[in-house]
């Protein structure tokens, strides 16, 4: 499997990114936001950091990079594409995803692990887990209370879209961010590109805290 990791200016969770999917036995390359050439992927995937040092909005600014005209390409044609923390900001801005992230309820930068119930697993990215499966992997975020209008939430839990809420280690709902209905990862209507606030590439060990993010990255493969 081939993955290329997408790189901005701000961006910092790259070589996690890169670290994460190679240990999983894929072969990874970063490709610069100014190149226009997305190196024939399996998989492209957004890291996480603070593209163009998040001026404006989160992924504002890193939506007119030119990658992202591949990128829009590659998952019009059905590419599988993730974007993680600000990757997934950098999706939403691009319109590849619907819904907008705003600042934490609480004003405040947040970095902990937190669990997270699957909702839906009818799509490659969580194939290997189970609906109702909770798994514990890091969040790390100052924007990612999660909206959207009342119509296309209703149209994206009949399209099974919502795919991981924030809950406690029971499963209850537990809300670190204010995001409507506590939702934490979500994928177009297509099923091929894919976005989440939680840090999977950083639950790859057990020495780190946990190996819950092995499960979620696998499905890829």
């Amino acid at each position: 499997m081939k993955v290329s990791v997408i790189v901005f200016p701000g961006t910092n969770c790259d070589r996690d990114t890169k670290w994460a999917f190679e240990k999983l036995g894929a072969k990874v390359e970063f490709v610069w936001h100014n190149e226009h050439d997305l190196k024939n992927p399996d998989l492209v995937v957004l890291p996480g950091g603070f593209s163009y040092g998040d001026y404006l909005r989160s992924g504002a600014i890193a939506r007119f990079s030119p990658i992202m005209n591949e990128v829009k390409k590659f998952a019009k044609k059905g590419g599988y594409v993730l974007g993680i923390c600000n990757g997934f900001q950098v999706l939403v801005e691009s319109h590849l995803l619907p819904g907008a992230l705003t600042r934490n309820d609480s004003l405040h930068f947040i970095s902990k692990y937190h669990h997270l119930k699957v909702v839906n697993n009818n799509n490659k990215f969580l194939s290997e887990l189970n609906v109702g499966d909770i798994v514990n992997i890091p969040i790390a975020h100052a924007e990612g209370n999660y909206k959207v209008d009342d119509d296309t939430l209703k149209k994206m839990y009949d399209s099974e879209q919502i795919l991981l809420k924030y809950c406690d280690e029971h499963g209850n709902e537990l809300n670190p961010n204010g995001s409507v209905d506590a939702i934490a990862g979500i994928c177009n209507e297509n099923k091929n590109v894919f976005g989440l606030m939680p840090h999977p590439e950083r639950a790859m060990e057990s020495i780190l805290g946990g190996e819950d993010g092995i499960k979620m990255l696998k499905g890829f493969f």
